[in-house]
């Protein structure tokens, strides 16, 4: 199996362009999805807070005997400690739950424009606390638009390294994409399959059956050449390994294409300017 690429970030740091998510995974499946994945060659690991399951995704790791300094763990902030001292102390709850003294990247879930007198800045400012003291080797948002980003660009200090949003062949979000490509902030793709929602399609099934691949293979493909970091999910072995194996092809520029323009703005999840749940 080929090598998984990597994204250079805007503060000199490397991210595996293709990794291993564990939103909706049970704990009580954590453990043996995530080393499932470790086995499989992922060294890139994507939980948060809200899923509960942080403590077992530390556990994977220190139970696969490989270095913590060859593993890059995302994890993000609760939506209910915006706060700059409820952030300090979910932040420590991380590290805590984690097993580690360090994390490799630190996301602001959501933005929550709606919640804590839309004052997403105050939150921003105690993730760089987090980056300076070096427990957050980076940061950066969740679900930001472009308005947001402008707003902690003209009133913070430390750009974002990552904005992770949701992204696959029915929402593009070109606009989003546009700016953070513009700014250096690497994109981060959530929900990279719509659930599923994109593997019958037509235009994505052709392209599977030419090259030989399967449809999500040709979605996870498509992120990759169109440079997004990608985490699929499972807690089946088989789509575990199957997802990682996307190396060994290309998609010709024909294909990514084609593949983008069957965009219709269709999210499978909230819409960042109107989700206030904490």
């Amino acid at each position: 199996m080929s090598a998984v690429p990597e994204i250079m970030l805007n503060n000199g740091r490397a991210i595996p362009q293709f990794g291993f998510g564990v939103f909706q995974v049970k704990p009580a499946d954590t453990v043996e999805a995530v080393t499932v994945a470790l086995q499989a060659g992922y060294r890139h690991i994507d939980t948060a807070e809200g899923y509960g399951n942080e403590k077992e995704v530390g556990e994977a790791i220190r139970k696969s005997g490989l270095d913590r300094a060859d593993i890059f763990v995302t994890s993000k902030l609760g939506n209910g400690a915006h706060l700059p001292d409820d952030a300090r102390a979910a932040f420590a709850g991380t590290l805590d739950a984690l097993g580690f003294d360090y994390i490799d990247l630190f996301l602001i879930h959501w933005p929550l424009p709606t919640r804590y007198d839309g004052d997403y800045v105050s939150t921003w400012k105690t993730l760089e606390e987090f980056y300076r003291d070096g427990r957050s080797r980076s940061i950066g948002v969740s679900n930001f638009q472009p308005h947001h980003l402008r707003r902690l660009h003209g009133e913070s200090e430390i750009p974002q390294a990552v904005n992770q949003i949701e992204v696959h062949p029915y929402l593009t979000q070109d606009d989003v994409r546009a700016f953070c490509a513009e700014h250096q902030i690497a994109v981060e793709a959530w929900s990279p399959i719509a659930q599923g929602g994109v593997l019958d399609d037509p235009t994505i099934v052709s392209i599977a059956s030419r090259v030989g691949k399967t449809p999500a293979q040709v979605v996870l493909r498509w992120h990759i050449e169109r440079g997004d970091i990608v985490f699929p999910k499972s807690t089946t072995p088989a789509r575990i390994k199957e997802n990682i194996g996307i190396f060994d092809f290309e998609l010709s520029g024909a294909d990514v294409e084609s593949i983008s323009a069957l965009n219709k703005n269709e999210r499978t999840g909230p819409d960042p300017d109107k989700f206030d749940m904490v």
